[in-house]
């Protein structure tokens, strides 16, 4: 990129300071489009005479030479120090921010490999499995009681592949979510989070050609949709499991039309939490298909339920879950106002269009990333981006795993 005299910028020039290292100065990215007089200032006070420049991402054109004001006053050292010392205090916060996501992604892993032990004995010891399954639905439950906000968290896995348990531990996570969202009382979100753990138990009777096929004939669909009853019979040794939590793996393929499996129940004759459960089931589903190249954005999965699907589920439940997610939802990618790309790994319930961003930085580690809270700038989130238009660099910067995972935290 070319280099244009510091004398000449004005707000709208996209520049870059990566050959100076993001430590080294005061700006929140080492690129980014200029926004005020006062970043100017702070660039002159740092002695720099140039700067690096991209004319195809910068909105105006530099100032004309002619415009150079030599005997303008320089009142950046203030702007500077003022830049610096907050600067010092967002490094802070984002490293508390930082850990304290690396405790959830720890969480995380520890429920999964939980999850994927409990659906592997199932069969051999239906009585522990039951047992195990209580426990990490009430650490859960517990957790979310009384919560006046619940923040949804993206996570990203770096151990081993745990199969159905992830997809199970996410249908799980977001029906509680949901499940908190309309207030259900403690003893149902208890039975909507077994059930939502146990709604896919039947599939390990389905042979893998035919649950990953992105087309079956009508004997290879019957087959599948059996996967329903083996899940009940699957659950059978469990003598405690209540109707409720049983019901769930009956019915979370019914839809409010009447056009769902097995028996083609609808609208309220469906149970309330088998809907809920549903919801959660599809998205988790069109966001992590078994071909990832097929993968929905978290903001595409929710606009083909809302405008494509509607027909399928309860309506209020539809229109809550998609307010509880967010106009962008974790996993999502988006463009900022200043140019910046980054991936949405964190809601703020309290501002749905502010989250926690993590930020794409070539020059920046990707185990250093910037994490970025709306919330502490005048930034705004310009539009969602599909993965499949961006550099896949970015991608692999952002989401190297491919799949969107979820925890969720209340908060009093």
């Amino acid at each position: 990129m070319p280099t244009l005299d510091i004398d000449r910028l004005q707000p709208g020039i996209f520049i870059s300071l990566a050959e100076l290292g993001w430590l080294t100065h005061p700006f929140l990215l080492n690129q980014f489009r200029l926004a005020n007089e006062k970043q100017i200032q702070a660039l002159r006070e740092m002695g720099l005479k140039t700067v690096v420049w991209d004319p195809e991402r910068s909105t105006v054109q530099p100032l004309p030479e002619a415009s150079v004001h030599e005997d303008e006053p320089d009142f950046g050292g203030l702007a500077l120090a003022g830049m610096l010392d907050e600067k010092r205090q967002r490094v802070a916060r984002v490293q508390a921010q930082r850990d304290r996501l690396a405790r959830r992604e720890r969480e995380f892993e520890q429920e999964a490999a939980s999850a994927s032990e409990v659906l592997k004995d199932l069969a051999s010891r239906p009585t522990e499995s039951h047992v195990k399954a209580q426990a990490m639905v009430g650490r859960m439950v517990e957790e979310l009681m009384g919560a006046e906000s619940v923040t949804i968290h993206l996570v990203n896995l770096k151990g081993k592949d745990h199969g159905l348990a992830l997809h199970s531990l996410n249908v799980m996570v977001l029906s509680l979510l949901l499940g908190q969202a309309i207030k259900l009382p403690a003893e149902d979100l208890r039975n909507l989070g077994l059930g939502a753990l146990f709604h896919d138990a039947g599939k390990g009777e389905i042979p893998p050609r035919i649950l990953r096929a992105a087309s079956r004939t009508p004997p290879e669909e019957a087959f599948y949709q059996a996967h329903v009853g083996y899940g009940i019979k699957a659950v059978a040794g469990m003598k405690n499991m209540t109707t409720p939590a049983r019901n769930i793996i009956a019915c979370h393929h019914e839809s409010w039309d009447g056009s769902g499996f097995p028996n083609r129940l609808a609208a309220e004759k469906i149970p309330r939490l088998a809907r809920i459960v549903a919801l959660a089931n599809r998205y988790d589903n069109l966001c992590n298909p078994f071909d990832l190249k097929l993968a929905k954005t978290p903001a595409e999965a929710l606009r083909q339920m809302f405008r494509g699907e509607a027909a399928r589920y309860d309506p209020d439940l539809l229109q809550r879950f998609v307010k509880t997610m967010g106009v962008f939802p974790p996993g999502s990618f988006v463009s900022l106002d200043n140019g910046a790309v980054g991936l949405v790994v964190e809601s703020n319930p309290d501002d749905l269009l502010r989250p926690l961003i993590m930020l794409h930085d070539p020059d920046v580690p990707r185990g250093e990333a910037i994490l970025l809270d709306l919330r502490d700038t005048d930034l705004k989130i310009e539009a969602a981006l599909s993965p499949a238009r961006l550099p896949l660099e970015t991608v692999e910067y952002l989401a190297p795993r491919g799949r969107i995972d979820y925890y969720i935290e209340g908060t009093a």
